[in-house]
């Protein structure tokens, strides 16, 4: 977690909600007002991002907000558990409510699911990641809320590694022609993943000694035949609208990666609120 990048990540989205001024609040409250507040999760979640940014996002707002009793990144927090306690002016507390809530029920939601998904496969040698399908200007946030779950990261951005996808691969026409372009001049310490989609093309990588091979959207069947047919000259990873459901089955295949885009693009956030302290 970048602090200059978070911080300035945080002003913009305070900026964007406060605008010109909170119109409401300032009609009722100056800056002679204190208070007391606690965050408090309505469900049972994953916590993570209290202390790194929901008390980031108070602390941005205003210097003399406390924030205390932030639950740790990974807790398991129950219904009607406190996650954070702020206490300060309550003109800037009540500014920095939505945005710190925002987030936080976010980057739960995520690092709740993370852990669901690792839970199915914790009995096989296989790694569960995030992908890209992240929300704009948010990936930071995101892929360290992954982490919190148990996840690994996949590729930060572009210049992260050689994937060469389906459209690269039509583009150029074929995937012999396009790692052999990525080999002149991608640096030689990058490794090069090539996305799949039927045992031809597996078998096309294999003569082109890929480092990652990617089944995206295979079916069960197909899946294990392509990794008894890798049989450990690379690793592998399945992709393709990955859920609960089936993500043991896919484990069960030998896979050594499991990409799940639903982490980030599909999670439902978690329910939590700010209950003031009378």
């Amino acid at each position: 977690m970048d602090k200059n990048i978070l911080r300035k990540s945080i002003r913009h989205f305070l900026q964007e909600d406060i605008g010109r001024g909170d119109l409401t609040s300032e009609s009722i409250f100056d800056d002679t007002t204190w208070g007391q507040a606690r965050l408090v999760a309505r469900q049972p979640c994953v916590a993570a991002g209290v202390s790194v940014v929901a008390s980031e996002v108070f602390h941005v707002q205003n210097k003399d907000i406390t924030c205390s009793g932030a639950v740790a990144d990974g807790a398991d927090v129950e219904p009607g558990g406190v996650l954070l306690t702020v206490g300060g002016p309550v003109l800037d507390m009540l500014k920095s409510e939505r945005i710190a809530l925002n987030l936080l029920q976010r980057l739960c939601a995520i690092a709740t699911l993370t852990r669901e998904f690792v839970k199915r496969v914790s009995d096989y040698p296989v790694r569960i990641t995030d992908t890209r399908k992240t929300t704009p200007g948010l990936r930071m946030l995101e892929k360290y809320a992954v982490r919190v779950g148990g996840g690994f990261n996949h590729r930060f951005n572009l210049t992260d590694g050689v994937l060469i996808k389906d459209n690269h691969i039509s583009a150029c026409g074929s995937i012999s022609e396009a790692v052999s372009r990525v080999r002149l001049k991608a640096p030689h310490t990058l490794r090069i993943e090539v996305e799949t989609e039927t045992l031809e093309q597996v078998h096309e990588c294999l003569g082109c000694g890929v480092d990652i091979i990617m089944l995206d959207n295979m079916d069960l069947e197909a899946m294990g035949q392509a990794v008894r047919l890798i049989n450990g000259r690379a690793q592998v990873e399945a992709s393709g609208g990955v859920n609960l459901d089936m993500v043991e089955n896919i484990a069960k295949t030998g896979v050594d990666i499991i990409s799940v885009g639903a982490l980030t693009h599909s999670v439902k956030a978690c329910d939590i609120g700010m209950d003031w302290v009378e």
